[in-house]
């Protein structure tokens, strides 16, 4: 065993595993690619500033969770904590705001929070995102709303709830603002928590300990200071939402960790998981863009998490569909027949059948339980007699039955079985 493991609060993905992983990122990122989003990989560490401003100087992940360091060059960088505000960054640096509206764009990769590890809640987790930058539109919030919840549906993930609400705007918000804060000033909390109040008073409803839950059982809340236009847009939003057959549930405080949001806001919790219900969620940045030195861009997103969706898939016990890695084992028999059927290997490859190889000098008895054990449909043998007469043995896994086939048309034969 090796001296080093990996860092605390993180972890490897391995076969089996990773299957399921690989599994979920496709299954995520399948409606978005049918829905015009395009792919953005943006690096795994930015500038410190560009978090500081769009994630909010205020927040805890800015506060007490990003890792930053400092290079040699004295720049001041951050392993991204995030999606959005790197893809915005990305957006706004290819001008690609300059061009058709909205640029519609998905991604995925890995995140790195310095919390405290629990279950569901790593230093390092992996997401897969998505962004429409640039039109401000109830269907766009409606479509990516959709779009997560097609994504689940298809993985087989049913035990799922969709809160929902509308932060305000820049017209509606300081007047909550200043309601929320006049209320919150009398409540007894402790010295943090009263400096969130005069930074970003919304946090402090996204507060999870019982003894401030409690207090906060009066608070005013944002549905009751919507103006006119947001609450238009909103019920635009939930009448979208309605008529394509996505159940919700309103939620007054729903605030969301990040202080860029703005009307739409929402999040995917899922009830097996316990305290970490959370699987994915986002929402309506309609003044991130400005807030990072960009123009104005009304934009919506949502980040799921792939971590926390294998774990609520496995809480309903939905086995993921993962195909078998190996189509046909090759099993040579002696040096000359090992040659030539590493050949058929190459070519089986080479016509996008996944093959497989008895390596290492294996004995045939040893080679057929790899094959066994491989997942393979099928088992290429082939002998010194089965040399001598130009065949190879196709025996069927599943039923056991075995029959010669010329070597010459081997990968023909195959092909047409496994079609």
């Amino acid at each position: 065993m090796s001296t080093f493991s990996a860092p605390k609060g993180t972890y490897d993905l391995i076969p089996p595993d990773s299957a399921d992983f690989l599994a979920v990122r496709e299954a995520i990122s399948a409606p978005l690619r049918r829905a015009g989003y395009g792919y953005v990989e943006t690096p795994g560490f930015e500038q410190v500033e560009l978090f500081a401003r769009g994630v909010g100087a205020s927040t805890d992940i800015v506060t007490k969770e990003m890792y930053t360091l400092t290079t040699k060059g004295g720049d001041e960088l951050a392993l991204r904590p995030e999606g959005t505000a790197s893809v915005l960054r990305a957006a706004l640096q290819a001008n690609l705001h300059r061009g058709a509206l909205p640029v519609k764009l998905w991604y995925s990769g890995s995140y790195y929070r310095y919390e405290r590890p629990q279950a569901g809640r790593y230093r390092h987790f992996s997401q897969v995102g998505a962004e429409a930058l640039g039109a401000e539109d109830p269907a766009l919030d409606a479509e990516l709303i959709i779009l997560a919840v097609d994504a689940y549906r298809s993985l087989g993930l049913s035990d799922f709830r969709l809160l929902l609400n509308s932060l305000g705007d820049a017209e509606c918000r300081p007047r909550y603002r200043a309601a929320l804060q006049d209320f919150l000033r009398a409540l007894d909390l402790d010295e943090a928590t009263r400096e969130r109040i005069e930074i970003n008073p919304l946090r402090v409803l996204d507060d999870k300990r019982e003894a401030v839950q409690r207090q906060l059982a009066g608070a005013p809340l944002m549905r009751d200071h919507l103006c006119e236009g947001c609450k238009s847009y909103h019920e635009q939003v939930r009448e979208l939402l309605t008529a394509a057959g996505v159940a919700f549930e309103d939620d007054p405080k729903l605030v969301r960790g990040l202080d860029y949001y703005t009307r739409t806001t929402f999040e995917f919790v899922h009830d097996g998981l316990g305290a970490q219900s959370a699987i994915g969620g986002g929402g309506r940045y309609d003044g991130l863009s400005e807030m990072i030195g960009g123009p104005a861009l009304p934009s919506v997103g949502w980040a799921l998490g792939v971590d926390r969706t294998v774990l609520a898939l496995r809480a309903e016990g939905v086995a993921l569909e993962t195909r078998s890695s190996t189509d046909v084992y090759a099993v040579p028999v002696g040096e000359e027949a090992r040659r030539v059927l590493f050949g058929v290997l190459t070519e089986l490859r080479r016509c996008g059948i996944a093959a497989d190889f008895a390596y290492g000098g294996k004995g045939l008895k040893n080679a057929m339980k790899s094959a066994g054990r491989s997942g393979a449909r099928y088992a290429l043998v082939l002998g010194e007699r089965d040399l001598a007469e130009s065949v190879v043995q196709v025996k069927d896994l599943d039923s056991g039955e075995q029959s010669p086939v010329p070597l010459s048309s081997v990968v023909e034969v195959v092909r047409a079985k496994l079609s």
